[in-house]
Order: structure tokens, then C-alpha cells, then sequence
């Protein structure tokens, strides 16, 4: 089985080199290239990489895709090319709306986004699924076409300020993605007065009518007001602001106890030492580890995962709601659960010294953590302890506290799995988290800035172990058996354009990246962000680096996670807050107990959904953190800071504040020494007469001149 995986491993290698080696020629089709160029622009030096290429180039040849015009003298074939760039008359995509009116539909099948004019929009709003009728395709131009078809509305409700007149209303969205403003009638406005936030509702729109109608559903309040802001930002991503009341019902029937008759079906775990770790304020407890050591010298470990299945059945209205929501948001100063709070915070949350029900990945490990057996199955387990982050973080660096031996294991196993990660090509992203310390009425008073350390790490490796074995054990192909049906974490590899892009951009900064093959590109990053640890372009090459990522989201068709170095790999540990969590769950009791493959049309529209939630999600969190930022800022106007450039455009320089990562924009035309011009290629803004240059990386100071908490908009000066 290793050696197919390997082979597996290096076609996938291959495809990916002859992609980059085919997007040099697409970049420059009239070019001559010969194999050391092509070597030499894809940063291989090496015999063995050279010949790769050389060979990659020759089946190029046979399939006329390229054309040798010289001896050794190659180009792209304009013929193949032609043949390639075709489109059918119509595809089906979603739609990228900007505020202007313009759009972009990005094409189910990931080709070229296609772009629609204002007057060719027919209507469609942002997210919506279209279908769009494309354009002869004109030399040197984006694909462009106009919408014939809305297949589906993304969503019908919209937050914002109401403008009341003497005949009629406005609701002036709060999206940048909405072009126009809403038509409200007077005897629709629900009790909504000039200047105040509300949620809005499109009833209808007329052919011929710019505006749709629509009427009010919700009066938030006061723009500016903490709650209001918080609900805004809920409302915009269509996040319900409360569970239905029958939902509440069906939540409030659901025993406290666990019936005596179900320890019987389940393995009991109480007796062995048993943990959560958490950070400081969580209420809900997904996981859990137990540790015991058993008579060979090797250890058992118990990822004990919350048994939300047991307590959430299909087609009950907990589980409707569950599915509509599918994943809980984390805003700054509140979390929207999933699931109710009876569920989220009581009954499944793995609370300590109280017995609870989970689905659990019981794993053999010798001291090296290699995985000797592994056994999936229902538990019950009592924990010992509810740590934090902090408490286990002092207990590892100190050596001493409360189970420090314990734990001790549990951190040198799992720092053991990391590194065997690491070294089959997972790659290491540093990441930081902005967490505020609010009063009483939710203004902020002080920004912390949160990095992973090994207590977070050590907990995140027994996931990973999870969720990857139990991908394996149902995703695995056995003997001539086709795997059968499930859900998946999926991480595309880099596209070679955004790729090539990058490499070429790193190279006028004297770095460079191997990507012969997948292994070598991931170690290729690893080593980079080592390089570049605590130097000027840290933050530029790490940001632009993550831009260069594919999205992670869930599928049916296992791709594996690129960014992890997993073949196979899933979501099984966090069903309190994740619903493919739970899907999985389920799906894995039904196979263990002999099932058969389940529909995968369906449950691969179970996947779109989810994924399009948890974007939702990311992007609702990321405004809360965005408006505090701004609300922070309010009282530090003329104040003075320090900051790194952390991007430009043609409109002006983003740059963020050292120490509490608060973003703003100094805009071009306020830099009065000289006249600014973007060049994009180099991620900098140049001035014309002196030569100034202002680029993505570089430390500057700032002073805070204006903000604009509606927009959340944060608006800086040079000093």
C-alpha cells in the first residue's frame, strides 16, 4: 500500500510540474524557450529536475501542445491553444458583485471568471448561481458575457439604514456588495424610523425597474450601538439571530440523564485518565484525550469526540436547523451556536467529572508515535480535569503542576506525530489570532494578539491524527472494493499561474521555491519561513504566500489536503460546531455497522452548502474583528503608530498597526510630496518625480486621521 501511495504521490508531482511548465508558455506564447530555460524560470538546478523537465517537454511535443519551430527551440502551438480557449456557448457560475454595478461570474468549473457590465446583469445579485451566455472571446480580453439566468438567489434579506421620505423609503445597504438601494413602501416599514438599522426582505423586482421592493423584517436600532453592530453583521451573512421556538421545544425534551441501558452499549473510559483542554472562556467542549500506559511499555490514546449524533437525529427539526446554520460563528464578544445552547453548553459539552456520551479514535502508540492499532467506536467517558491553553502551556514549559507527567506524554507524542508531519511535507503556517478585552458595554479596551504555542499544538495533533485516520479507514480502497461515500476536507494544490507569480516575485527578493514536486514545493515553504523569520519581508511574503493557497472546503471526491501532506483527511472532532462533523459521525457508524454507500450527489450538495456557511462564517467573524479594530481606534485620532504595509492598490497604501494588527489605508492622493502610481507586479507604489517608494513589507509610520465605524473603515497618513 506505501509504495502506490508513493506512486501516487509522484504523478500527482508531475502533473503539477508539467501545469507550471505549460503555464510559461501560456504567459508568453510567441516566446522560445529550450529546456534550461524552462529549468532555469521554474528554479531547478538539479540533473535529475532538468531531466524531469526535458521529459515533461518531449510528451508536450507528442501531444502538440508545443511546437519545436528551431532544434531544442520551443513555443506554445496556437493551434492547441485556440482549441483550449473555446468556451460552450453557456456556463453555470456564481457571481462576484462589486458596489459598482460591474460583476464577475466565477465558473463552476474553475476556468476564467467571465465578466458582465451593469447593464448585463439581469438583476443577479453577489453569490447568486447564474447561468451566462458568453461573447465571441475578443484577442487579449477577459472572458466577458451577460447574464440569461438566475438558477439560484444566494440570499432575499439585506441590513442597513432606513431613509424615510413623505411617499416612500430606502434601505441603503450596509453590504459593498449590493449596487442598489431597496424600494420600501410606507406600509411596509414594520414600525422602522428614519436613521435606524434594520433587515430588509426583497419582495419582488419589475423588469424594468433598477430598484427591488422589498419590506422590513427587523428593526435593529441605533447604527453604532455594540449589539446593533454585532446583529448587523449576522443579519448581512443571513446568520439567525435566535433558534425558532419549536426548535427550542425539541431541544428542551432532550433528557439531562444518560438512560441506564446506554452504558451498556458503549465502551466505558471513565476509569481511565481522561482531559480536556480549552481556551479560558469556551463553553462548549468538543474533545477530549485520555491517556493510559499499557503493559507492552507503548501508550493508548482516546480522541474522545462530543456524541452529538446520539442526541441530534435526521429529519427532526434540531437537525434542520443544525443543517441550515452549519457551523457556529465567533464573533468578538459572543458566539451563535450551531446547535442550542441546552446541546451546545450542557448536554454534549464534555464538561468535567460528569459522565458523557462520545464517538471516539482509540489509538495503539509506541514512544515514536507510530500508530501500532486503532479502534473507532461509541464511548462514555468522565474527565478529570478542564484545562486552558495557559494552565498546560506553564505545565510544559515548566515541567510541574497537575498531571505534568501526563501530560508530559501526551506533549512529546504529539510532538513526535508534528514532526513526522513536517517531514512528509506538511506546511508550517504561523498563525495569530485578535482577541479584545471589552467593558461592560462592549467598547474595547485593549487588543491581544494570540499565537499557537505547544499547548494548542498538542492538542491540534491528536486532531489531525483523528481526522485522518478515520478518512483512511472509510476512504481507503480495499482489495477491489470501491470506497464508499463520504465527506472530506479537501486543500487543492497552488494553481501553477498564482504559483509562478509568486516564485517570480520571490525571486527578485533573492528567495526561490523547489517545485520539481509536491514534497519538494511544501519544504520549499517551510524553508522559506524560516529565512525570512524576523526580517522586513516576513509579513509581505507570508501574506502573500497564503494568497497563493488554494481554499480548503469539503467534497465528496477525495483530492487529499495539500497544505497538511494528508492523503486522506476529514472533520470528525468538533460536531458541537461543525455539521459536516456530524455528517461524518453518522456516515462512520452506518459503514461500521455494515452499511451501504449512501448517495453521493446528495451528500456532495451537503458539501457545497457547508462550505459556503463556514465562508459565511470566516467573513461575519473577520467584520466583528474589523469593527472593534475601528471602534478602538475612535479615541486614538491624531495619535501616532508604527506599522508594517500590508498591501497596495490603485486607491491607496493598507497598512497595519504593529502590536494590535488594526488595518487601515492611507490613500494615494492624500501623499502630497509627489505623485504615486501602482506597480502591481512589484506589490509597491512608486512616486513619479523622486523615485519614493512605498512596498508591500515595509515599515512605516502612521498617524490615524479619520474613522468610519459604519464602514468599518480606518483611515491613515504618513508621517
Amino acid at each position: 500500500m506505501k509504495k502506490k501511495y508513493k506512486k501516487n504521490r509522484g504523478r500527482g508531482a508531475k502533473n503539477l510540474l508539467r501545469n507550471n511548465i505549460l503555464s510559461i508558455f501560456t504567459a508568453d506564447p510567441v516566446r522560445l524557450f529550450n529546456y534550461k530555460q524552462i529549468s532555469a524560470k521554474l528554479t531547478i538546478k538539479d540533473k535529475a529536475g532538468r531531466d524531469l523537465v526535458s521529459s515533461i517537454l518531449s510528451e508536450l511535443l507528442q501531444e502538440e501542445a508545443i511546437e519545436e519551430l528551431k532544434p531544442g527551440k520551443l513555443r506554445l502551438n496556437p493551434v492547441w491553444a485556440r482549441e483550449r480557449q473555446e468556451y460552450s456557448n453557456t456556463i453555470t457560475g456564481r457571481v462576484d458583485m462589486k458596489n459598482t454595478g460591474k460583476a464577475y461570474v466565477i465558473p463552476e468549473d474553475d476556468g476564467d471568471d467571465i465578466f458582465i457590465t451593469p447593464n448585463n446583469t439581469h438583476h443577479a445579485l453577489h453569490r447568486d448561481v447564474v447561468q451566462v451566455q458568453l461573447f465571441p472571446k475578443r484577442k487579449d480580453k477577459k472572458p466577458e458575457g451577460r447574464i440569461v439566468e438566475i438558477v439560484k438567489r444566494a440570499r432575499e434579506q439585506f441590513v442597513g439604514i432606513i431613509e424615510v421620505s413623505k411617499k416612500f423609503a430606502f434601505l441603503i445597504p450596509d453590504s459593498r456588495n449590493m449596487p442598489v438601494d431597496i424600494f420600501i413602501p410606507l406600509e411596509s416599514l414594520g414600525g422602522a424610523k428614519s436613521g435606524q438599522k434594520v433587515v430588509a426582505r426583497i419582495t419582488e423586482w419589475p423588469e424594468h425597474s433598477k430598484n427591488p421592493f422589498g419590506e422590513i423584517i427587523n428593526v435593529l436600532g441605533s447604527p453604532g450601538e455594540h449589539n446593533v453592530e454585532m446583529q448587523s453583521i449576522l443579519a448581512e451573512h443571513d446568520f439567525p439571530l435566535g433558534f425558532p421556538s419549536h426548535v427550542e421545544k425539541e431541544a428542551d425534551k432532550i433528557p439531562w440523564k444518560i438512560a441506564d441501558d446506554e452504558y451498556k452499549k458503549r465502551k466505558d473510559f471513565r476509569d481511565i485518565w481522561t482531559i480536556t483542554i480549552d481556551p479560558e472562556d469556551a463553553k462548549d467542549f468538543d474533545d477530549a484525550l485520555s491517556l493510559k500506559k499499557l503493559k507492552s511499555g507503548n501508550w493508548e490514546v482516546g480522541v474522545h469526540i462530543a456524541d452529538v449524533s446520539h442526541y441530534v437525529k435526521p429529519g427532526t427539526t434540531l437537525d434542520e436547523e443544525a443543517y441550515k446554520r452549519a457551523t457556529s460563528v465567533y464573533l468578538v464578544d459572543r458566539v451563535i451556536p450551531m446547535l442550542p445552547e441546552k446541546l451546545s453548553n450542557f448536554v454534549c459539552s464534555l464538561k468535567a467529572n460528569e459522565d458523557k456520551l462520545c464517538f471516539s479514535a482509540v489509538f495503539e502508540l509506541d514512544n515514536n508515535a507510530k500508530v501500532l492499532s486503532q479502534w473507532f467506536g461509541r464511548t462514555v467517558i468522565n474527565s478529570d480535569r478542564r484545562f486552558n491553553y495557559e494552565e498546560v502551556q506553564e505545565i510544559i514549559e515548566k515541567g510541574k503542576g497537575e498531571y505534568a507527567e501526563e501530560i508530559g506524554v501526551l506533549h512529546g507524542l504529539a510532538t513526535k506525530l508534528r514532526d513526522e508531519r513536517f517531514k512528509n511535507g506538511s506546511i508550517n503556517f504561523a498563525t495569530q489570532e485578535v482577541k479584545f478585552k471589552l467593558d461592560e458595554d462592549g467598547t474595547p479596551l485593549s487588543v491581544v494578539i494570540k499565537e499557537q504555542k505547544d499547548s494548542n499544538r498538542l492538542i491540534e495533533d491528536f486532531m489531525l491524527l483523528a481526522n485522518r485516520r478515520v478518512a483512511e479507514f472509510i476512504g481507503k480502497k480495499k482489495a477491489d472494493k470501491k470506497p464508499k461515500t463520504f465527506i472530506y476536507r479537501i486543500h487543492d494544490i497552488p494553481s501553477p499561474e498564482k504559483l509562478n507569480t509568486f516564485i517570480e516575485f520571490l525571486g527578485k527578493l533573492g528567495y526561490s521555491l523547489k517545485i520539481n514536486s509536491q514534497e519538494s514545493l511544501a519544504r520549499s515553504f517551510n524553508e522559506l519561513f524560516k529565512q525570512i523569520a524576523g526580517k522586513g519581508e516576513e509579513n509581505m511574503i507570508e501574506t502573500i504566500a497564503i494568497r497563493t493557497m488554494s481554499k480548503a472546503e469539503y467534497s465528496t471526491e477525495n483530492i487529499g489536503h495539500y497544505g497538511l501532506a494528508f492523503q486522506y483527511y476529514s472533520h470528525f472532532t468538533s460536531p458541537i460546531r461543525r455539521y459536516p462533523d456530524l455528517i461524518v459521525h453518522r456516515l462512520l457508524e452506518h459503514y461500521l455497522e455494515g452499511g451501504s454507500s449512501v448517495s453521493k450527489a446528495v451528500y456532495e450538495d451537503k458539501c457545497v452548502h457547508c462550505s459556503l456557511m463556514e465562508r459565511s462564517a470566516i467573513e461575519a467573524e473577520r467584520e466583528s474583528v474589523k469593527y472593534k479594530q475601528a471602534e478602538f481606534l475612535l479615541d486614538k485620532i491624531g495619535q501616532e503608530f508604527e506599522g508594517l504595509i500590508s498591501g497596495v492598490s490603485k486607491w491607496g497604501i493598507y497598512i497595519e498597526i504593529i502590536g494590535n494588527k488594526c488595518e487601515g489605508m492611507v490613500r494615494l492622493q492624500d501623499l502630497q510630496d509627489d505623485f504615486y502610481y501602482l506597480d502591481e507586479d512589484n506589490y509597491q507604489v512608486i512616486g513619479s518625480r523622486y523615485g519614493q517608494l512605498y512596498k508591500l513589507g515595509d515599515q512605516v509610520n502612521i498617524r490615524v486621521k479619520k474613522i468610519d465605524l459604519g464602514k468599518k473603515q480606518m483611515d491613515f497618513e504618513m508621517v
